[in-house]
């Protein structure tokens, strides 16, 4: 037996890895696809690069593994229902179910380390990623001042270039408007033509004009109208614009250690009861001011015209009850009733707005705490759907296999995130939001496992087509010979 459970781990351990990397690579070049608008033209340095493609690698494993593990699976006992080597095993007196027993264990296994990865290295993960996605997203354009083009990345400058010449580097036309001093008006430099170039520790961009003119219309503040104004003409002048703006800064990672993205299950737990405790406070306040206003209203109606003001409201009509005052003293109570329903349900809305975002932001904690479990028992239920169905369709290598382990895994996506939506929206309870797919896939994978121990014709066609024939004849579809009534 030794020999037969090496053979089968070694059948499915090189899949496995393989599926796995291939996954993780399909997903990070869909997550370049999606943010290479915020990456290209940046100036970014390689290292940045590596790092921000390192750490989202590292989110992108509870995507992965599961794939991973459904694909190798269904590729490992394809394979080997192929090749008759499960037809061997069998007369050999071996069962389906004692021949998974080495993957079964091994399949627990790397559950375990998956919740030791969700609870332990993927908040870190998250909080590098997300971090440095942030930074680079705020980062600027690299420098590329375009000509026609007013361009205003410099702080404190907006340049324009009429033309630029690429081979010469030489530019003409050139307008720059001088926004450091904050004046209204702006000093505004002209030139003919003129040349740039950066320092060599790029921390300094030098423009080198020729033949132009300043102007300048300085204000003293006193005046809104006479203000002096100088020109002066230049055949040569200098420049220097700081580049540091240019320069990707990096946010402190303790502001984004409270996300519950970026947290363990003691932190998760930690933060939801103070959340929820907020939530208590926040419903009494609102509670408390609510009544503070009915309180006023109440008081506002004390007096005896208006005591009946509020009595002849619910029982007469307005046609009746407004003979009771004269028109002024009638639109006066009208508007303030009014003014003061206005008020209230202003309050109400406030307060139903701030508690329903209270109430999300917890739902938001109680699901990652729920994610913690939910990829373990995904890989679980996985491996217990995509052995059994390898084992039956006896197909190796990455044809059908590969597109029924694809139709299972977005089955599976499309319910989690399905779930989970719901779960965050509050239509659905956490619990059953976040074990909706696991629902839904369980006795997929308790089905195929006993048609495939049994050794039921699942996929026979001929076996379906007596399955129908008999059902036809006994509902009197058709006759036993076979023809339509």
């Amino acid at each position: 037996m030794k020999k037969i459970y090496t053979l089968v781990l070694k059948a499915y351990l090189g899949p496995l890895v393989m599926t796995f990397f291939v996954a993780l690579f399909i997903l990070l070049m869909q997550f370049l696809w999606k943010y290479v608008d915020d990456l290209v033209g940046k100036g970014l340095t390689w290292d940045v690069i590596a790092k921000l493609l390192f750490y989202a690698s590292w989110t992108f494993v509870p995507m992965a593994l599961p794939l991973a593990i459904l694909l190798a699976s269904l590729m490992t006992f394809g394979n080997l229902g192929e090749r008759y080597e499960l037809v061997a095993v069998k007369a050999a007196g071996i069962s389906l179910r004692r021949l998974m027993l080495p993957l079964i264990i091994l399949s627990v296994i790397i559950s375990i380390m998956a919740f030791f990865f969700s609870n332990n290295i993927l908040p870190v993960a998250n909080l590098k990623f997300r971090s440095i996605l942030y930074d680079v997203r705020q980062q600027k354009l690299a420098l590329n001042i375009k000509q026609g083009i007013y361009y205003s990345d410099i702080d404190g400058y907006v340049m324009r270039v009429g033309q630029k010449d690429p081979k010469s580097n030489m530019m003409k036309n050139i307008q720059i408007y001088d926004h450091t001093k904050g004046n209204n008006n702006s000093p505004l430099t002209i030139a003919d033509s003129g040349t740039m170039v950066q320092t060599a520790d790029q921390q300094y961009l030098i423009l080198t004009m020729f033949s132009g003119y300043n102007y300048d219309e300085q204000s003293d503040g006193t005046s809104y109208f006479k203000h002096p104004f100088r020109k002066t003409y230049f055949q040569k002048e200098e420049l220097r614009f700081n580049l540091s703006g240019f320069k990707m800064v990096r946010t402190d990672e303790d502001l984004f250690k409270k996300n519950y993205m970026m947290l363990n299950l003691k932190q998760l737990d930690h933060a939801t009861d103070s959340l929820k405790k907020q939530y208590a406070s926040a419903q009494l306040i609102a509670s408390a001011n609510v009544l503070n206003t009915l309180n006023y209203l109440h008081q506002w109606s004390s007096d005896k015209s208006k005591k009946k003001l509020v009595t002849d409201t619910v029982l007469r009509n307005k046609k009746i009850f407004a003979k009771n005052f004269r028109s002024e003293e009638w639109a006066q109570i009208t508007s303030t009733a009014a003014s003061s329903a206005r008020e209230v349900q202003s309050s109400l809305d406030y307060y139903r707005g701030d508690l329903t975002s209270q109430q999300e932001v917890i739902r938001k904690h109680e699901v990652e705490w729920q994610r913690k479990f939910t990829l373990s028992i995904a890989c679980l239920i996985l491996f217990f759907v995509g052995a059994p169905m390898g084992a039956i369709i006896r197909k190796g290598g990455l044809g059908l296999p590969l597109i029924l382990a694809v139709l299972f895994f977005v089955l599976y996506h499309v319910i989690s995130m399905t779930g989970e939506k719901a779960a965050k929206a509050g239509g659905l309870d956490v619990v059953t939001g976040m074990w909706l797919s696991s629902l839904v896939l369980l006795p997929i994978g308790i089905y195929l496992t006993y048609k495939a121990t049994t050794d039921s014709p699942l996929l026979d066609a001929d076996a379906y087509i007596k399955f129908f024939n008999r059902l036809f004849i006994r509902f009197g579809i058709i006759k036993e010979t076979g023809t339509k009534e």
